[in-house]
């Protein structure tokens, strides 16, 4: 019973692990032999050991030797053995580290790693966030999930890829989305705009379910499934579509040098914006007081939210009230 368990424990070890046992259990028994059958060569064990290393690793020092017929005999053993052993252990070494290496670019490897970033879908959108992340946040582990490539994409990011389909519980288990900090789904549109979208809703379900506390935004391509997004779990919903054709509104009818979309990206670039609790001390205080209260902190405060209203143009001496959230702009860090 006790060898028929020793021997399925053994088997179900990592080969790596058996094979490094086995290659220190040979050299232990082999030295300790040695050491019994030349006490006067090999004064202690430690010494049997090194010889019985050396030898089959065919290093051949010559520091230890045997000299009688039966420790001779053993050496010969040794070599025929133990020599096919070390090699059998750096060939698996050397295959395990290639067949890693395979396994990472073609996406079948698990990520281990927390508080990080998952990306579902690979386009160029995907690539130009993979840049910005790189050049603004390079030690932020990023995960890239699509079921469409065959090896990794990307290569001037610390990048994971995982192949499969982000909305399969198996797929997000593997990017470790239990530890994850923030997911971005973006829109294949490749697909007919409804399939896409109904796909990212499958997405931000599955991912919802697996880690409740996850940032989700998610990228929709149709007006009427933004709602139902924002159902499945979404934190934000962006509709790409909305965005471009504005962008085409403008640069159809502008007469400035410059287009419109080249000064937004510039200042995409250098500036972030963010929502800010009203602070307590502004309650009832105008919107003029409140520009002048983040001035002093560096931000530009460029409207207010009220509700579910959005005042990006407000009235100077418009009163804020405890609720509102303040719109602020300031540069990247």
């Amino acid at each position: 019973m006790v060898i028929q368990f020793l021997r399925r424990f053994y088997f179900r070890l990592p080969i790596f692990i058996r094979l490094i046992s086995t290659v220190l259990l040979v050299m232990v028994v082999f030295g300790v032999c040695m050491r019994h059958i030349e006490p006067e060569q090999f004064p202690t064990y430690f010494d049997g050991i090194w010889w019985a290393f050396v030898t089959a690793s065919t290093v051949g020092y010559g520091d230890l030797i045997p000299e009688t017929l039966n420790g001779k005999i053993l050496a010969v053993i040794l070599i025929l053995s133990g020599a096919g052993l070390v090699s059998i252990y750096l060939s698996t070494i050397a295959a395990s580290t290639v067949q890693y290496t395979q396994n990472l670019s073609k996406g079948l490897t698990a990520f281990k790693g927390t508080n990080h970033i998952i990306i579902v879908g690979w386009n160029e959108r995907a690539r130009s966030l993979l840049k910005r992340l790189g050049d603004k946040h390079p030690e932020l582990p990023v995960v890239l999930i699509d079921r469409t490539l065959t090896s990794l994409p990307y290569k001037k990011h610390a990048l994971h890829f995982i192949r499969g389909d982000a909305s399969e519980d198996k797929t997000l288990e593997k990017a470790n989305i239990q530890h994850a900090k923030a997911a971005i789904i973006t829109a294949n549109t490749g697909n007919n705009e409804k399939q896409s979208d109904y796909m990212t809703i499958m997405t931000t379900i599955a991912m919802r379910g697996n880690n409740t506390e996850l940032t989700i935004i998610a990228e929709v391509l149709t007006e009427s499934q933004k709602e139902n997004v924002r159902r499945a779990g979404a934190d934000t919903v962006i509709r790409s579509n909305d965005f471009v054709s504005t962008l085409f509104y403008h640069e159809l009818f502008h007469k400035e040098t410059k287009s419109h979309l080249e000064l937004l990206l510039h200042f995409l670039q250098e500036q972030e914006i963010r929502m800010s609790p009203l602070p307590q001390e502004l309650v009832d205080a105008s919107f003029f007081e409140v520009t002048r209260y983040f001035a002093r902190k560096d931000k530009t405060a460029i409207g207010f939210m009220r509700g579910d209203t959005i005042d990006m143009s407000p009235d100077f001496q418009e009163p804020m009230q405890a609720e509102d959230s303040i719109i602020t702009l300031q540069h990247i860090k």
